[in-house]
């Protein structure tokens, strides 16, 4: 009698693609849906593991686009700790896919956000990327001209990409009650202060998750008709919950969403790839060595597995030199606002100031 699993390959199977994996090989795990190549104009953002995903990129030679640069006199760390070199502009991570709606549709002119500044300790922040700035500007006017110079760099990336890297982190996120304004961290946690009357905890299902998704990819194909899109799930575990739940399970919860989304855009929509960077560092093979002692961040280890399975699938080698994709386009040329580079020099003066 013939089983329908006799001739199946090895992947297919439990024992011979996982079991049989020594904990370093990814193994058969990603056949991509369509080719990704250098020449790409790559918008990157996403969650904390997407900062990964962009330098590894950028690493292999890949085009990741970069509209908000800083100087080349300030070193990766410096660099790092003000939000630059980590994405296609300086909006910090973007945990949610909600974040991301938002942020196209206040770069079109379409949504303007509650409560854009924060305060701590006399010092101000763009409550919408309160990482950026470390210490804070000196009054809120600076933070509105910062905004609007990194508006413009948004901008530029989205008219200038055909390929967006998008790494689905979070589902729970804190909204204004009054406007749906959503914020990457909660009031209090970095700057503001935490109003339950003002503010709400909101743990986003997977219609929502999808219907947010769909929405920014009409937004980016109004831009690029012929743009593609690369998703992955970050396998970063919640800092911490407000659901209620053990943060354990609340991570399950979160995790299963997103990853459901992307399996259903992937199958869906011809121009979505899933790339399963999840399952590469979660995989029961790996016996857990690409988490570092925390339990929770990743290890280079687990980045450079993952990495090299994506790139080897695109038939590129992780040790090219890095390009640089700044401010120029094949469809149209792109000009950075004046105030950007204002913005630039000021970040330039406090940091060394300090």
């Amino acid at each position: 009698m013939k089983s329908p699993y006799a001739n199946l390959p090895d992947r297919a199977y439990w024992r011979t693609g996982v079991a049989a994996r020594t904990p370093l090989d990814p193994g058969d795990i990603y056949t991509p849906k369509f080719p990704i190549a250098p020449s790409n104009r790559i918008l990157t953002a996403g969650s904390c593991f997407a900062q990964h995903v962009g330098r590894a990129l950028r690493g292999a030679g890949f085009g990741v686009i970069d509209t908000e640069p800083v100087p080349d006199i300030l070193d990766d760390e410096v660099a790092q700790r003000f939000g630059y070199r980590l994405y296609s502009a300086r909006y910090g991570n973007i945990y949610t896919i909600r974040q991301l709606r938002q942020l196209l549709a206040e770069v079109d002119g379409t949504f303007t956000p509650a409560l854009p500044v924060w305060e701590r300790d006399g010092r101000f922040h763009d409550a919408l990327r309160p990482n950026v700035e470390p210490d804070g500007l000196p009054a809120p006017d600076d933070v509105t001209r910062h905004r609007a110079a990194h508006l413009d760099c948004v901008r530029a990336a989205v008219e200038a990409c055909d390929l967006v890297v998008f790494t689905f982190g979070l589902t729970e996120a804190w909204e204004h009650r009054a406007t749906g304004t959503v914020y990457p961290t909660a009031p209090g946690t970095i700057a503001g202060d935490y109003d339950p009357e003002v503010f709400a905890f909101r743990n986003y299902g997977y219609e929502a998750v999808r219907d947010d998704f769909l929405a920014v990819r009409e937004r980016m194909r109004a831009a690029n008709p012929e743009v593609r899109f690369l998703v992955t799930v970050s396998p970063v575990p919640l800092t911490a919950t407000a659901s209620g739940r053990h943060v354990e399970v609340a991570t399950a919860h979160s995790k299963a969403i997103l990853r459901a989304v992307c399996g259903t855009l992937e199958a869906e929509l011809d121009d979505v790839d899933y790339f399963p960077s999840y399952e590469i560092i979660t995989s029961p093979s790996t016996r857990g060595m690409f988490y570092d002692t925390n339990l929770r961040s990743v290890t280079a280890a687990g980045v450079a597995t993952a990495m090299g399975a994506f790139l080897r699938a695109h038939g590129q080698s992780p040790d090219l030199p890095p390009r640089r994709v700044r401010l120029s386009s094949n469809r149209s040329p792109i000009t950075a606002a004046s105030a950007r580079d204002v913005v630039c020099e000021d970040v330039l003066l406090e940091a060394f100031a300090r």
